[in-house]
């Protein structure tokens, strides 16, 4: 029986891209950086180009574009107890609008109680040991939290495959939750997750060592996934969740693409030659790892990887030229960063289009790295039916 994972794979059976297929077009460059310009010394403009460029990137009719991880709209809780759920929303909706964002994964942070901010303001690290049953308590007001910011914004939420075949049926959300550490060894409570808050993306690790695995931040200390990391995979390939791998080892990559019957997303990262010991990014074979399942390496907007969007079209195609175009898409982090991140609002999606354009891809092949891709992963993973 041919597996999801495997349907999921490239329409074309490759990995690699020709470096002819992204040869920047300088004309396209040039028009570009006028835009860029323009927009930078113009308050309240958020895309387009200067009078007499090309009209700003929009996706085709029918197209659908995903962020495969987004905080948009303040929805994580506050590490200030005294702030907490009382914390306002910022505006979500407006901005996806704006820009032509259909679908974003909208994710709850699951260890904010037991993690920070660095003294020198440069990472976040796991600062103490929770208590039991405390980050699972978190997670139920996270998911609480979530359905309002929805509710208030007027979002609909994904719950099954067949919500992502258009564009054009309004701004939506996939919910999604950072680091499974409110499962705290229970593999049921992904159940509950799934149908009590229609939870169908679940990222494994976040900053802190948890039951399921090692982070890239840390030191290793469990040797990859754990047995009860693989039992969680196996769980959310039954229901029909997407699992992210993000922040995880190249060790837990590894296994989980071993154990997974569907394709896994790598939701926010990039790609770099000689990863530092404990970075975010990620080497060639470690992203490899995640297109050899099928699945997509989302692509993010860092400010210590890119300094503004050209330099993040160009994270793109380094990225596809290692794995395929079949297997990139956006991850943007929104509001996830210490600092600012070169892209800051949706309405940046038609530059982020055009940016793509401008280092050689094609119109079809920038849809799938915004939304396309993903979407396929989705439908791979996710069942056809209400939930």
């Amino acid at each position: 029986m041919t597996s999801a994972r495997s349907q999921a794979r490239s329409p074309t059976g490759g990995d690699t891209v020709a470096m002819s297929a992204f040869r920047p077009r300088r004309r396209a460059f040039l028009a570009l950086g006028a835009a860029l310009g323009v927009v930078a010394c113009t308050p309240g403009r958020s895309g387009g180009g200067a009078e007499g460029d090309a009209p700003p990137w929009r996706a085709s009719p029918g197209a659908v574009t995903i962020d495969m991880h987004s905080h948009a709209g303040r929805v994580t809780l506050s590490r200030d107890p005294a702030t907490g759920l009382h914390r306002p929303f910022t505006s979500l909706r407006g901005p996806m609008v704006e820009g032509g964002m259909n679908v974003i994964c909208l994710a709850i942070v699951a260890d904010t109680a037991a993690t920070r901010v660095s003294a020198d303001r440069r990472r976040f690290e796991a600062w103490r040991k929770p208590e039991p049953g405390e980050l699972y308590r978190l997670s139920q007001l996270s998911f609480e939290r979530a359905k309002a910011l929805c509710a208030q914004e007027g979002l609909s939420i994904v719950t099954d495959a067949g919500a992502l075949r258009s564009g054009g049926d309004g701004p939506r959300v996939i919910v999604t939750a950072e680091g499974a550490d409110f499962l705290e060894g229970q593999v049921d409570r992904v159940d509950e997750a799934f149908e009590l808050h229609k939870l169908r993306q679940l990222q494994l690790t976040h900053y802190r060592v948890n039951e399921l695995g090692d982070i890239q931040t840390e030191a290793p200390a469990q040797g990859g996934l754990t047995d009860f990391g693989a039992d969680v995979v196996r769980r959310c390939n039954a229901l029909g969740i997407v699992v992210d791998v993000a922040h995880g080892t190249y060790d837990l990559v590894k296994r989980a693409a071993s154990v997974s019957t569907k394709p896994l997303v790598l939701s926010h990262t990039a790609l770099v030659t000689r990863p530092s010991a404990r970075g975010r990014s990620i080497s060639a074979d470690h992203a490899r790892a995640i297109a050899e399942t099928g699945g997509v390496i989302g692509v993010w907007p860092s400010a210590g990887s890119f300094h503004d969007l050209r330099e993040m079209a160009h994270g793109f195609r380094r990225m596809a030229d290692v794995v395929g175009v079949a297997h990139v898409g956006l991850g943007t982090d929104m509001l996830g960063f210490i600092s600012p991140p070169v892209f800051t609002s949706y309405a940046q999606l038609p530059l982020l289009g055009s940016a793509l354009l401008a280092e050689g891809f094609s119109q079809a092949e920038t849809e799938q790295v915004l939304g396309g891709n993903y979407r396929r992963v989705f439908e791979a993973s996710v069942a056809n039916r209400a939930g």
